[in-house]
């Protein structure tokens, strides 16, 4: 069969199965298990699939239809600031809106060499972003999941950053440590009794972990900023991403705990995301 009649057939399942993406999709399990970009099928639509591959391409596309589990899952890999990162169930899939962050950040410490921490590292997408623009920067990076540093692990190592950044397994109320320049965080905000809400492949798939903020959702950003008051130097920043209709509640914690809001970052649907904040002391 070849690569044009596959990749419809494919869409068609995804289609009636209420996959919004089910084109891209289709486009990316048949580049995986066939082993060309999805560029070439877009250039030539007539490769033959060996009968092999597509036994390979039908089990993940019923994955994806049936079990609507997430294709950088079926993957095992995830684009993330123009790099490859490894992905796996114990880490949250990196998102766009993180890149925002990323971006914001990289633009402020431009021709700077921030000492950085990342709390909650999951993937390690976030500090492995910076120090690949901050070229001589250095930071570290928790997580209190071992199976997730794991993955952090790996993912520095193929993306040549391990003898820059140190990990650590530790909570954020545990962690002690230097003093930072910059402390980035994407912690779980969403509250408990909204999780159930969430799109099937999120809930069913997605660390639980990585997405429970409590009761108000607010319960690690809380944490985040105590500890951040704690261990940032003096003008130091707190860059840290948010949920939907949090940020009222956020600049109020931020404030009791001596920070100053300097640059407020919106997502793609114009809801605030991130807030980037300075800590001062006096």
């Amino acid at each position: 069969m070849q690569s044009n009649e596959l990749i419809k057939k494919g869409s068609d399942i995804l289609k009636k199965n209420k996959i919004k993406s089910h084109i891209i999709d289709s486009e990316l399990l048949l580049s995986n298990v066939s082993g060309k970009s999805r560029e070439s099928f877009l250039l030539n639509s007539n490769f033959k699939i060996d009968p092999s591959q597509i036994r390979s391409f039908n089990d993940l596309i019923a994955r994806r239809a049936y079990r609507k589990e997430p294709v950088a899952y079926l993957l095992n890999k995830k684009e993330f600031w123009s790099m490859k990162f490894k992905v796996n169930k114990d880490v949250l899939i990196p998102r766009p809106e993180t890149e925002i962050l990323v971006e914001a950040l990289v633009k402020y410490y431009k021709g700077h060499d921030p000492f950085i921490l990342d709390i909650g590292t999951g993937s390690g997408c976030i500090i492995i972003s910076l120090l690949q623009e901050l070229k001589q920067s250095k930071g570290v990076a928790i997580d209190i999941s071992n199976k997730a540093l794991k993955i952090a692990k790996k993912n520095s190592k193929i993306l040549n950053m391990s003898n820059r950044i140190k990990f650590v397994k530790a909570s954020i109320c545990n962690f002690n440590s230097f003093k930072f320049d910059l402390i980035v965080s994407n912690p779980p905000y969403i509250a408990r009794h909204q999780l159930k809400n969430l799109d099937v492949g999120i809930k069913k798939f997605e660390p639980k972990i990585a997405l429970d903020g409590g009761n108000d959702g607010l319960d690690v950003i809380r944490k985040v900023i105590y500890k951040s008051r704690k261990i940032l130097k003096n003008n130091g920043m707190l860059a840290i991403e948010i949920g939907n209709g949090q940020y009222k509640k956020v600049s109020q914690i931020l404030k009791l705990n001596k920070f100053k809001e300097k640059f407020l970052i919106n997502d793609y649907k114009d809801n605030i995301r991130c807030i980037l904040s300075v800590l001062s002391h006096y």
